[in-house]
């Protein structure tokens, strides 16, 4: 991976800090688990946003396809996702190298007819 997109990747992060030091947390929740456990609702909340923006519905007549609606839902689990990546104490780095741990089991699973 190139310098410049892990340093695309810890503008997010830094930016998701930004947001979260300013956000009004009163009703988030104290333990790390319990944070986890919300901001999974809310990415599944949004990805449910997300797929609502497309014509999922095979019997309902189709509308044009709203692709930056969907970009803004896409987003919003992005910003979920990080956040909790921050909840997990996961870095930039921790990510890529997670991401890369899976991305050969997947390999694998695949040759073996998972």
């Amino acid at each position: 991976m190139s310098e410049k997109n892990e340093d695309r990747l810890d503008e997010i992060f830094k930016l998701q800090k930004g947001l979260s030091e300013i956000m009004k947390l009163d009703r988030y929740p104290k333990d790390a688990e319990s944070r986890v456990s919300a901001l999974c609702t809310a990415i599944m909340h949004e990805a449910v946003e997300l797929q609502r923006t497309t014509n999922w519905k095979w019997w309902k007549t189709p509308t044009e396809f709203n692709q930056n609606e969907a970009r803004e839902e896409l987003i919003d689990i992005w910003h979920f996702v990080v956040q909790a990546s921050l909840e997990l104490k996961l870095t930039p780095d921790d990510i890529l190298e997670e991401y890369k741990r899976k991305n050969q089991i997947n390999h694998e699973r695949q040759k073996n007819g998972y």
